[in-house]
């Protein structure tokens, strides 16, 4: 299970290191992907053939299953941790997620997020943890 928040910087090229705690469990090599809310999804392999598979279960027939299945495989890439533990991430995908230099790697349980560092302090800012709590029940979640 991923946990932990990391804050590092993205080179010109777009290498990102990874924190070793990450690695450790993504092993060398590993899915990005376009994520919600304006960041990136990092899964590791076993990760993401469940993912995958859950995406091939939907309907063709919907329109928003097949733009859904759309947005997640479009933007995915394979990366590969090179000797210094960074990653190069596409260019398609730090344009989605608004990555020029320090990024924030958030670990959140079966998957990693990868956030500019902006875009992170503003989500965490309009999180109403409280008033959030309250519906996690709905979703069957009780604390």
């Amino acid at each position: 299970m991923f946990m932990g928040e990391y804050n590092h910087t993205a080179d010109i090229k777009g290498r990102l290191i990874v924190p070793s705690r990450f690695r450790d469990s993504l092993g060398d090599e590993f899915v990005v992907t376009k994520g919600l809310d304006g960041c990136l999804f990092v899964y590791d392999n076993n990760e993401w053939i469940n993912f995958e598979a859950k995406l091939k279960g939907l309907p063709l027939t919907s329109k928003d299953a097949r733009s859904f299945v759309r947005f997640f495989l479009a933007g995915a890439a394979n990366v590969e941790v090179d000797k210094q533990g960074r990653i190069l991430l596409p260019n398609v995908l730090r344009e989605f997620a608004g990555i020029e230099k320090d990024v924030v790697l958030v670990g959140v349980g079966s998957r990693i997020e990868i956030w500019s560092k902006d875009r992170w302090e503003a989500s965490a800012e309009n999180i109403a943890a409280e008033e959030i709590a309250e519906h996690m029940s709905e979703l069957g979640l009780s604390i």
